[in-house]
């Protein structure tokens, strides 16, 4: 995310670090190339700091790299974060039965300083970090000193944390066991409700598009999408559930429809009758504005299965304008749509290539192949053309012979 040409509005300054970062990051590359592991990687690393004190017991659920010495070597994750302008960066290493490696790190007056570090259960603090020395008691093979640490409520942890854990996800359901597959859904659609009921959340847009606050707000993004829907009413309604015997149980559930207009007429709609499309853009309402008004990491996998190209390019807008993402927020994504390239400059786009050993190979478009690419170049022809690699590589010859079309 640090961006290359550093002369436009998108690219922020992070004077600290004497650098400019960026507010988007697509991610392109062919199917089961790893892009997907990317997101999943990162959801994994956040779960794991919110979870591993209270879930890990017996067992850190960690999905190791299946081929050659993968499953006997331990599994490393080094992330870095701007917090309140201070560089920090967190390196994790572990298998299923233990943790090897962890440590935490700022770079105050750019200078790197140890915050904590652990070898096995052994833990070293920074100096005047004594109210972090409780964390010894809690410290097993199977826990992340980082989750017992932030219990202490020292700043420079808490900070980190919270920044860190305020990354939200969303897209398809991932495949690992170890994820929870629809809780991505789930969270969104109930973080989105929640800015529909409370139309006093904090003001963070400047842009006529997306006027007032609260409910306003979200109304305006989701009529951004030309949806045909002017309006959304929440309330609850009485479901009958069978229980033991002949009894029947009635709860109420809470039931979101969407208004739509036809010429003179108003029609509301109960959400599950509405299309996937209209779903997924009223779920993503939610962590968009969280994470405008957090400055926060948004990650969503697989961005054009769930968009139309022009909302896509619509959200990729929101990110990279000032005026509607004050605070920096961030959006990492993946996606198959080359006409996004058309929205993204040349250091906002990663490739994946899957290599002959099983491993993917997460590169740079801006220096690809060891050579900047022309900050004029047409990325999407380019791309499209096989100039930066990153395709399919589709060969019909097999299938042709399995059905007799060819010989030999």
């Amino acid at each position: 995310m640090v961006a290359i040409d550093q002369d436009r509005e998108e690219a922020r300054r992070a004077d600290m670090i004497g650098e400019s970062l960026l507010p988007v990051a697509a991610i392109f590359g062919p199917n089961a190339s790893g892009k997907s592991n990317v997101i999943a990687a990162f959801t994994w690393l956040k779960e794991a700091v919110q979870h591993s004190l209270r879930a890990w017991d017996h067992e850190i659920p960690i999905e190791p790299f299946a081929f050659g010495d993968g499953p006997k070597m331990p599994s490393g994750f080094t992330v870095e974060f701007l917090v309140n302008d201070i560089r920090f960066e967190y390196v994790l290493e572990l298998n299923r039965t233990a943790v090897h490696y962890e440590g935490l790190f700022h770079y105050p007056e750019k200078k790197r300083r140890r915050i904590f570090e652990r070898e096995g259960n052994e833990l070293k603090l920074q100096r005047g970090l004594g109210s972090l020395s409780g964390t010894r008691e809690l410290l097993t093979n199977y826990t992340l000193a980082l989750s017992v640490a932030h219990r202490f409520d020292e700043p420079l942890v808490s900070g980190f944390v919270q920044n860190f854990i305020r990354t939200q996800t969303f897209g398809p359901p991932h495949r690992s066991r170890f994820l929870r597959p629809d809780a991505p859904y789930r969270a969104s659609f109930r973080n989105t409700i929640r800015w529909f009921e409370e139309p006093s959340q904090q003001s963070l847009f400047d842009d006529e598009d997306l006027p007032g606050t609260g409910r306003a707000q979200a109304l305006a993004l989701l009529k951004l999408a030309d949806l045909g829907i002017v309006d959304v009413l929440i309330d609850e309604e009485e479901v009958s559930y069978p229980s033991s015997g002949d009894v029947i149980m009635v709860r109420p559930r809470r039931r979101v429809r969407l208004v739509h207009k036809a010429a003179d007429e108003h029609a509301p709609l109960d959400f599950v009758a509405e299309s996937e499309g209209t779903r997924i853009w009223f779920q993503l309402i939610g962590p968009v504005l969280f994470a405008l008004q957090a400055g926060s990491l948004l990650l969503f996998d697989e961005l054009d299965a769930s968009l139309h190209p022009t909302l896509s390019a619509q959200l990729i807008k929101l990110f990279h304008s000032p005026k509607t993402n004050p605070k920096g927020a961030q959006l990492i994504f993946t996606s198959h749509d080359t006409s996004l390239l058309n929205h993204l400059n040349r250091d906002e786009v990663w490739l994946t290539e899957k290599t002959p050993a099983g491993a993917t190979r997460l590169g740079a478009l801006a220096e690809f192949a060891g050579e900047r690419v022309r900050r004029s170049q047409n990325l999407e022809n380019a791309y499209l053309h096989g100039r930066f690699g990153a395709l399919p590589d589709v060969d019909q010859t097999d299938f042709l012979r399995a059905l007799d079309l060819i010989t030999g």
